[in-house]
This record gives C-alpha cells, structure tokens and sequence, in this order.
C-alpha cells in the first residue's frame, strides 16, 4: 500500500445528495454514485482510491435516496475508512453542504461522489499546501467540437472570419476541491450554494485561489453516452482507476 503523504488527517467530503437527473431512468431507482461501473459502483470505486492514498476519514454528503446509500457503506469498516453522513434536509447545491461540517480544523477535500479519474488526491494537496491557497481546483484539458460553422463580426455587422467546424479548447474542473477550513466562512448555513459561486466569492475577497493541472483519465459520467464509455473503458482496462496491489 502506498504511503499516505500526509493525508490520514485530511477530511474528504464526497457530494453525494444530487438526484442526477441527466441519467434518468436509472437514477429514479438508483442514487447516482451507487450506479456500477464494472463490478463496482462508481462511488465505491473513488472510496478504494481515497484509502489508497492514504485518507482515513470521510464524509458523505447526502440527500436523494440517502438511505441506500448508508446502506451499502455504513460506517465505511469494509473499507478500511471512517465514513459519517450529513443529510441535507432540502437541497443546497454543490457548495451549501460545506456549511453543516462540523471540526474541520486542517486542509479537507470537496469531490463530487461520482468522480471517476486517475488524478491522485496526493498531488492536489501536496500542491494546496505548496502554494499556501484557500482553494486548489483540479483541472484537466477539454477539446470541444462544434458542427456548426462559427461566424465572427465587427461593430458593424461585417463578417471577419468564418470557422467552419472548430474545435475550442478549455482547461475544465474535475470536481475534485483541496480547501482551507476559513472557506466556510464564506459559506451561509441553510442557504442554497453552488462550487463556482463559492469560488467567485473566494476571488472577489482577495483569497488565493489556484489550478492544479493534470492529465491522465477524467470522465464526466452524468450523461449516458458518458456513463456507457466509462463502463466500457472498465471492461477493456480494468485496473485503470483502481491498480492491483
């Protein structure tokens, strides 16, 4: 197993309450994080990584459907993990969970429950710390084809180029978060709270706020095309995300 670096002590929040509802109909049955990929849900599949690394204690944030998921994890022990769950009593968005954590004391992780990629949660710390940030982002490139043919103009409706077909290019957040415990004061309890408003209100105070850039697999799975290459990416290399020790 590898070495923790540091980590036993850092808190991960998992965001697991969303209803994801791009995935329906499976996601009326199922919470999003316990859909499997391979032989495993994808939650279950971040989990194994997460101890790997070497983080002891976790916190599922939930809402829709918390039950089952409480039911497959409990208390985390066949995980070698500790987890707690804080229920959100209505929805508060990605950020407005923050606000119910209680003893946050040293730098935590905020990832979305159903993360599937390689990036390893050593590197973004390691690089939180370095930089001395409120908040580290993990971010990977993204290529963006449109199949239309862009137009641009001038003031005066002059056309000054025309691309057929292009492909734009944007560095994306993974939804995997390394912060400070002082962002929660930026947190209102009760109030519903998304991660990019968070991060815009961190910016306009002044706070250091920083990308951790990597490459490697990151696959956004809200959507079924997306989820249905992943399950294939899987079955063809099993040990992609969770190498055998």
């Amino acid at each position: 197993m590898p070495s923790d670096d540091g980590l036993a002590g850092v808190r991960a929040i998992l965001l697991a309450g969303g209803r994801g509802t791009r995935l329906a109909p499976y996601t009326r049955v199922l919470p999003k994080p316990l859909m499997p990929v391979g032989d495993m849900p994808i939650l279950e599949i971040l989990l194994r990584q997460l101890r790997r690394a070497g983080v002891r204690n976790v916190t599922l944030s939930v809402g829709y459907l918390a039950s089952l998921l409480e039911a497959y994890f409990g208390d985390g022990e066949r995980f070698g993990l500790s987890i707690e769950y804080s229920l959100e009593e209505k929805p508060l968005g990605t950020a407005g969970p923050l606000a119910l954590l209680e003893g946050v004391d040293d730098t935590f992780l905020v990832m979305n429950g159903d993360l599937l990629t390689t990036l390893d949660v050593r590197d973004i710390v390691r690089e939180h710390r370095r930089r001395g940030a409120i908040a580290t982002l993990g971010l990977f490139p993204k290529e963006v084809k449109i199949d239309l043919g862009v137009i641009k103009t001038d003031s005066d409706g002059r056309i000054v180029d025309y691309i057929e077909k292009p492909t734009l290019s944007y560095e994306v957040s993974v939804g995997m978060y390394a912060m400070q415990p002082e962002v929660l004061e930026y947190v209102p309890r009760g109030e519903r709270l998304d991660l990019p408003d968070l991060i815009r209100r961190l910016t306009a105070d002044g706070r250091l706020v920083v990308g951790h850039r990597f490459t490697g697999y990151w696959l956004d799975i809200g959507r079924h095309e997306d989820y249905e290459a992943a399950v294939e990416l899987l079955e063809r290399e099993p040990t992609t995300f969770l190498p055998a020790d």
